[in-house]
């Protein structure tokens, strides 16, 4: 018995626990309570996003559940509200509650997405960059300056204007979710480019690459199986706050008109087909999907502070 605890104790399921439980990560993430705060309400957001069908009272794209006559109908804590809908109507009389969920889960998989396709281009150029340098390095470090000399937002609005004009509005609004991690994935490349290429240099330099280039192991192969996984401290930081901005991207395309059409909606198209009735006093169409916004960016942005300073000893001050 006590050689069979020995093996499973030692078997590299349990050691690597045993590696995280002790490590300086979790013991950061104890000792912070706005991280865990902030990955509870990510969780719980993201949990509500995934089961939108089995949570939200109706499915805002059946056109069947859709009462006109209920249009603009307030929350349950204002006068004139409704018992079914428990955050109101928005113009259309779609439930509320209903559309944020299911427009939080078209913003995160646009941002998930999106983050996705910039962190794949962004390592690969890096990697390239970093490791054979010459006209390559300069070819494409001009081009991410370029780039990066532009707002992200401006890039993002002249290439979607742009594959706009291409597809046409009704191909657009149909593949809108891909289109949008493409276009946000273009837009946002350089920021993993440069970072990828800043660490492959402070690496390539080192004994294990030198070693693995004695040992006649292929450029690609040093690349991605003993440079990269030395440089994924950074990568997994930029992710965070990435996914982040990506959401604001979409949420900012959506409402100039270039993002998710009215009848599959965001958060950011919910906000822009609410805000003309602002005015005319119902305001929960817009705020309340923008809080949702708010409440998403904010625990992204702090999470991605905490493993920042975690993932940078000298930053973290405990």
């Amino acid at each position: 018995m006590s050689t069979l605890n020995s093996a499973i104790e030692s078997s590299p399921a349990t050691s690597r626990w045993q590696r995280f439980r002790d490590s300086y990560l979790l013991y950061s993430f104890k000792r912070d309570l706005v991280a865990q705060l902030s990955l509870i309400v990510f969780i719980a957001l993201v949990a509500c996003a995934v089961l939108a069908p089995w949570l939200a009272p109706m499915n805002p794209y059946d056109l069947a559940q859709i009462d006109i006559l209920a249009s603009e109908l307030p929350p349950f804590w204002i006068p004139g509200s409704e018992e079914a809908y428990v955050l109101g109507t928005d113009a259309q009389g779609r439930d509320l509650l209903s559309t944020i969920l299911y427009g939080a889960r078209v913003s995160l998989i646009i941002g998930f997405g999106a983050v996705a396709l910039q962190a794949i281009l962004g390592i690969c150029f890096g990697l390239l960059a970093g490791y054979l340098g010459g006209r390559i390095d300069a070819f494409l470090m001009r081009l991410a300056d370029i780039q990066l000399s532009f707002s992200t937002l401006m890039v993002a609005i002249v290439v979607g204007a742009v594959v706009k004009a291409i597809f046409g509005s009704a191909t657009f609004s149909a593949y809108a979710v891909p289109l949008l991690v493409l276009i946000i994935g273009l837009a946002e490349w350089p920021q993993y480019a440069r970072t990828v290429r800043a660490s492959v240099l402070a690496e390539k330099g080192k004994e294990y690459v030198d070693a693995a280039r004695t040992m006649g192991l292929s450029s690609r192969r040093i690349m991605f199986r003993h440079i990269l996984p030395n440089t994924l401290s950074p990568i997994f930081v930029i992710s965070t706050v990435q996914v982040a901005n990506a959401i604001i991207s979409e949420a900012a395309l959506s409402f100039l008109g270039l993002g998710m059409p009215e009848t599959h909606p965001s958060l950011g198209s919910l906000i822009k087909s609410g805000f003309d009735y602002l005015q005319s006093g119902s305001w929960w169409i817009t705020l309340l999907p923008g809080a949702v916004l708010v409440v998403l960016v904010l625990v992204i942005n702090l999470l991605g502070d905490w493993l920042r300073d975690v993932l940078n000893p000298r930053l973290y001050k405990g």
